[in-house]
């Protein structure tokens, strides 16, 4: 980072008041009237009604649009194990998309947890104040033990958004670029580069949309994941192939796609002219991707292509999932986000690169024109269309898979 880029980050941070977020009342407070209603004694009543029914929390409380964002701080951002509190500006940051792009109330929270069991435990003794629980920033492999308690305890949507937003977000481009590159899901070689949080699930969602097992091969520090390794865990080995091949550059030859999840300029040329014809490269590292755009596109003509940065087409960002993900789930009080729901999210984004560009967005980038494409397989992040395609696909299936507490709404609280 820049000398003049970190002044102006740490001073956006500290100016004009410490921090990202704050709270707002949203009674009025005019009078000893108004007092009376938002305190003693009027509180009893709603306090009565939820003793009564616990559902009713939703009724007279913020709980229904308020979501915990949480981390024990052990992997943030590409900076590592920091501590929790030294993850508090990033789940800050958190906060504030989910309220910019969803109009979602955010609690941020920093677990000091000596293990996964105490961050867990904690977790679980803090959820009723909550709507949904995004999890952040956890490393692998306990992200995934604390998911699946959390899920098993709550019944309130748990979402490892390092897991299941990446992965959504991953394969409704991955969809794209296949159907721009005359591809399958169901016959392209998949090499997934990375096999923590990010790479798991996002190969966990291909497969559930198609994605062949025996296409999939999954590369950790040490090589291919194959059947004669004894050093994996029981999520790799969910991924575990027979084959001969042992290195990336084994694993990276004949391969349609290259989904990179894992680190800097570990993806060569050499590496890339190897690949299938018609290739699918997402270099996700961030900020340096596994292989510069300069290089790839250089390297193969028929290549498409996408990272994690915004000064590159074809931005795979988080953001484009996880604030609409949420106002769908917590709009129908939905008790989970299940795979059906993310499968409704990956298509509607996947169906809304289709439409035509809001003359906005092309404004907001500096562009004459956008349209499906090489350099176009996902929305932009700033598209206003996304909180009117992503939330009501979400809804409507949790509403038919059985997780939603009420009927699909027809409408969200941050068009209105």
């Amino acid at each position: 980072m820049s000398s003049d880029l970190k002044e102006r980050a740490l001073k956006y941070h500290a100016e004009p008041v410490p921090g990202k977020i704050a709270t707002a009342i949203t009674k009025p407070c005019r009078d000893q009237r108004d007092l009376s209603l938002a305190y003693t004694p009027g509180v009893a009543e709603p306090v009565r009604e939820i003793a009564r029914d616990k559902e009713n929390a939703y009724l007279y409380t913020g709980k229904g649009n308020l979501v915990a964002v949480i981390t024990d701080g052990t992997a943030v951002l590409g900076l590592g194990n920091v501590g929790a509190l030294a993850g508090k500006p990033v789940m800050e940051g958190k906060a504030v998309l989910f309220k910019k792009f969803a109009n979602i109330d955010v609690f941020d929270i920093e677990v000091d947890a000596e293990s996964p069991q105490a961050f867990i435990d904690t977790v679980a003794r803090i959820a009723p104040t909550f709507g949904g629980i995004n999890l952040e920033d956890i490393a692998a492999p306990h992200c995934f033990v604390i998911e699946k308690a959390l899920k098993e305890r709550l019944d309130i949507p748990v979402f490892h958004d390092d897991q299941h937003g990446t992965a959504i977000i991953i394969a409704a481009a991955l969809l794209n670029a296949l159907e721009l590159q005359g591809k399958s899901i169901g016959t392209a070689q998949i090499v997934c580069v990375g096999a923590g949080a990010a790479g798991i699930a996002s190969m966990t969602l291909l497969r559930e949309l198609g994605a062949t097992h025996g296409n999939i091969m999954l590369v950790d520090r040490t090589g291919v994941v194959h059947s004669g390794r004894s050093d994996l865990n029981e999520y790799k080995r969910e991924f575990v192939v027979e084959t001969e091949k042992r290195s990336l550059a084994d694993a990276v030859n004949g391969a349609d796609v290259v989904i990179g999840v894992s680190g800097p300029d570990i993806l060569t040329a050499e590496m890339l002219k190897s690949m299938a014809a018609k290739p699918v490269v997402f270099a996700l590292s961030n900020p340096d991707p596994e292989i510069r755009p300069e290089v790839a596109l250089k390297t193969r003509d028929d290549l498409l292509m996408a990272t994690g940065r915004s000064d590159y087409p074809n931005q795979v960002n988080n953001v484009l999932g996880f604030p609409f993900i949420f106002r769908g789930a917590l709009d129908v009080l939905a008790s989970a986000i299940n795979m059906e729901m993310q499968i409704a999210a990956v298509d509607a984004l996947r169906r809304l690169a289709h439409e035509p560009v809001p003359e906005e967005v092309l404004e907001c980038y500096g562009l004459a024109s956008l349209s499906f494409g090489p350099d176009y397989i996902i929305p932009k992040p700033i598209d206003p269309r996304l909180i009117e395609w992503v939330p009501p696909a979400v809804a409507k299936a949790a509403v038919k898979s059985g997780v939603a507490r009420r009927p699909y709404p027809g409408h969200y609280p941050a068009c209105d």
